[in-house]
């Protein structure tokens, strides 16, 4: 659709949109029936795919029923049993669930909890920040300060708050040749520390991190031990772990949480777009049972709240993706189909001049585009070569989820690709012969 035509406050505003009329399956329709594999679940979201007939069913039996009551006079039977699902599966001492409506809120609300517990336990002087550079956390305010996005923060500098960005853990370019994962993580790690000791350990509140780094780096993984150390950290100093998980939670990973991978459980952590799959607006700030007693025993409420807390109708939707993620062990399908797809990558891709890496976990991966694979220098980024992919892959009938700025906010560019659990042998060819032929075209066609 024209934008010029529409009243709709669009995302790109000169861009002239097709209009979506249904989904199935692994497939997007729109409105001149062009079908379009969704080779990245919108972005991470749609992990059951289009059209799940058990999802859609338990959405209008819920709102048949009741669709919302506010959280202020009244739970719900839908929040209550989808908190139970959630603890019963998440790892370590996490023991309560708050109900949001995405990632974002997700994270807003981990923050200010972090907050309020060392209000709470009597050290206010803890406030400070730690995350990583290149790592993405959401677009509210505080969301978007803690996260390391430069193109996303740049506009909205003077109103973020100050924390304090550290190195990702990105082996593939920033650990040296010949040096092991457990020298890399000692380096990492006393960078962090230092930054620790220059604020004083006693200011710090939570260093904040994703297992699998998303959409700014292109699901990257942590190395071999990373994620023990942090904890180690975090413990010897008497900080919080909080852990974003809003895109690569949810079995997108292999687990139903990806730091179960990593052998670690946070005080904090955010899920989000697969937990609804897609069928409704929701996420949740899941915490340990400590930091819930701590506000329970003290001033009793938690100082913050949205109107679509524990959203009813939200809340029977996640059950019912919980239903096929759990009861019908799809979580289980994402490890062998993420091997084949990411085989199947490697095999059309492994040697091509212009991929430097393929990394990833599950069916959570990532492409990284180089100008040459020896030196890893990036493509000149005045070239644009991830938009180019983006839409050449689309008029394939492909969506895929290209970004640039992967190096350091302003060069490099990646693919991440985020298909459904349901993916097909058949389908994984379709992705990978539509993908390459969109980079190929990218790339030739590049000025």
């Amino acid at each position: 659709m024209d934008c010029s035509a529409s009243h709709v406050f669009p995302r790109h505003n000169h861009a002239s949109l097709p209009v979506a009329t249904r989904g199935e399956g692994a497939y997007l329709y729109d409105s001149t029936g062009k079908a379009y594999l969704d080779g990245s679940g919108g972005a991470a979201v749609s992990c059951l795919g289009h059209g799940d007939a058990h999802v859609i069913e338990a959405i209008q039996r819920q709102v048949s029923q009741m669709a919302f009551a506010h959280t202020g006079f009244l739970t719900s039977e839908p929040a209550e049993e989808l908190a139970d699902r959630l603890i019963a599966h998440a790892p370590g001492a996490l023991d309560r669930a708050y109900f949001v409506s995405g990632g974002s809120e997700a994270m807003e609300a981990a923050l200010k909890l972090a907050r309020q517990y060392y209000i709470e336990i009597g050290q206010p002087a803890r406030a400070r920040i730690i995350s990583r550079r290149q790592s993405y956390h959401g677009n509210t305010l505080g969301a978007l300060a803690v996260g390391g996005n430069q193109w996303r923060r740049k506009p909205f500098k003077p109103l973020l708050m100050e924390v304090s960005h550290v190195s990702p853990c990105y082996a593939y370019r920033d650990k040296p040749d010949g040096v092991s994962d457990a020298a890399y993580v000692k380096h990492l790690v006393r960078e962090i520390e230092d930054e620790i000791g220059a604020w004083g350990a006693e200011s710090i509140m939570a260093i904040v991190a994703e297992p699998v780094v998303g959409a700014t780096l292109g699901a990257v993984p942590a190395v071999k031990g990373y994620f023990k150390a942090l904890r180690a950290l975090c413990d010897k100093f008497g900080i919080l772990l909080i852990l974003d998980e809003v895109m690569c939670g949810m079995g997108r990973t292999g687990t139903l949480f990806a730091c179960e991978q990593d052998g670690v459980a946070p005080d904090i952590v955010a899920i989000a777009k697969g937990l609804g799959a897609g069928y409704q607006p929701i996420g949740a700030m899941l915490c340990t049972r400590d930091i819930y007693q701590t506000i329970s025993s003290g001033s009793g409420f938690f100082q913050h709240g949205h109107t679509y807390l524990g959203h009813a109708t939200a809340c029977a939707a996640a059950n019912a993706v919980l239903d096929r993620l759990i009861d019908d062990d799809l979580v289980s399908r994402v490890a062998p189909v993420g091997a084949k797809l990411r085989a199947a990558l490697e095999a059309r891709f492994g040697q091509h001049p212009n991929i430097g890496d393929i990394r990833g976990r599950g069916l959570f991966l990532g492409l990284e585009l180089v100008a040459d694979r020896d030196t890893k220098a990036p493509l000149d980024p005045a070239r644009k070569t991830h938009a180019k992919i983006k839409s050449a892959a689309f008029d394939a009938g492909l969506i895929c989820y290209p970004m640039g700025g992967t190096v350091d906010g302003q060069s490099g560019d990646h693919v991440l690709l985020a298909p459904p659990f349901i993916l097909s042998d058949d389908q994984i060819d379709e992705l990978v012969d539509k993908l390459g032929t969109a980079i190929d075209t990218a790339l030739h066609g590049a000025a």
